[in-house]
């Protein structure tokens, strides 16, 4: 795992459609996975990052080129 560019636990921002969000990486998606009957595209080589905003509390998943490290 150690390849992927963000680590579970660290701290990312990224930009959505009410703003820039910060939130946790709680978990790295390397497989294809459903949520509330939506298809995210995931694989070991292109991983989905399961976040929780550290705001709203809401989860959103993002690859790594929509994710910036919380400096």
């Amino acid at each position: 795992m150690s390849s992927y560019l963000f680590r579970i636990g660290e701290i990312v921002t990224w930009n959505s459609e009410a703003g820039y969000v910060t939130g946790r990486i709680q978990a790295i998606h390397t497989e294809p996975f459903l949520v509330n009957g939506y298809q995210h595209h995931a694989s070991v080589t292109d991983p989905q990052y399961e976040i929780v905003s550290l705001k709203t509390g809401h989860i959103a998943y993002h690859k790594e080129s929509a994710l910036e490290k919380n400096s």
